[in-house]
């Protein structure tokens, strides 16, 4: 009777359905975000989510994808950025969890230094408010140009006040910051877009100091943040194997924020 009973109860637990993952779609940029996200699909499989990373090459697609629904997050942007273009889209999104930091570098193939640089040399920045505004103030950092007081942290070309140089300033898609280097002086290019073509860090001829609110986020819609997959995903990537693949992968260019 004992054995014809757990043979039953064995026969209806091999019945029931196995709860299939869910499904998380997100979003990056090519190459670290989306390296990244590929690590931590083991973690979260272990979470029971299917995570399926889906790249973009610009930064605004990200987010109309996340606030239409056709995405469940995305992983490419730092808080300034996303609170810009809520302010600007009227996007229901919000950053759930700090990820990693990319120190911002300006970058040049015709000098070896920033010394080199001669007066009126041309500088490409990024044509959006948050990335073009974080590399002019990289640029008042090291003393290089002076911005108006209280300008924050989206600066513009026009708020620059002092220019000792007569810097000449070029405006481009943060994607073609790579690409614009053969036709300027320098370029400031995001750490994302900067290892894909082949620039490492150590090649920057003026570097961000890793400081600030330019932390990357994970963000989904305001109406998910509460939901267990956006908990299980957060823990996914915030775990000791994904911060160990960040080390060892990048050495120093992209920087665990936990």
């Amino acid at each position: 009777m004992l054995r014809a009973l757990t043979l039953a109860v064995a026969l209806g637990l091999g019945a029931l359905p196995v709860q299939a993952a869910e499904r998380v779609r997100v979003a990056a940029t090519p190459g670290p975000h989306a390296q990244i996200l590929e690590a931590v699909k083991p973690i979260a499989a272990k979470h029971g989510i299917d995570l399926q990373v889906l790249e973009f090459s610009d930064y605004v697609v990200p987010n109309e994808a996340l606030s239409a629904g056709e995405i469940e997050a995305n992983s490419f942007q730092n808080q300034p950025y996303l609170d810009n273009q809520k302010t600007d889209r009227r996007y229901k999104i919000e950053s759930v969890a700090q990820t990693v930091n990319f120190p911002l570098g300006l970058y040049s193939k015709r000098h070896k230094s920033w010394d080199a640089v001669p007066d009126g040399a041309t500088i490409a920045i990024q044509n959006d408010p948050t990335n073009g505004g974080r590399s002019l103030l990289l640029l008042q950092d090291k003393g290089v140009i002076t911005l108006k007081e209280g300008v924050g942290f989206k600066p513009s070309v026009a708020d620059i006040v002092k220019n000792p140089k007569k810097l000449r300033f070029v405006e481009v898609d943060a994607a073609q910051t790579p690409r614009s280097l053969d036709d300027v002086d320098a370029a400031a290019v995001n750490t994302n877009y900067a290892r894909p073509a082949g620039l490492k860090p150590s090649d920057a001829i003026l570097r961000e100091d890793p400081k600030g609110p330019y932390v990357n986020v994970l963000a989904v819609r305001s109406a998910d943040k509460d939901k267990p997959w956006v908990k299980a995903l957060v823990e996914s990537y915030r775990s000791p194997e994904v911060k160990a693949f960040v080390e060892k992968t990048f050495e120093g260019s992209v920087l665990p924020s936990w």
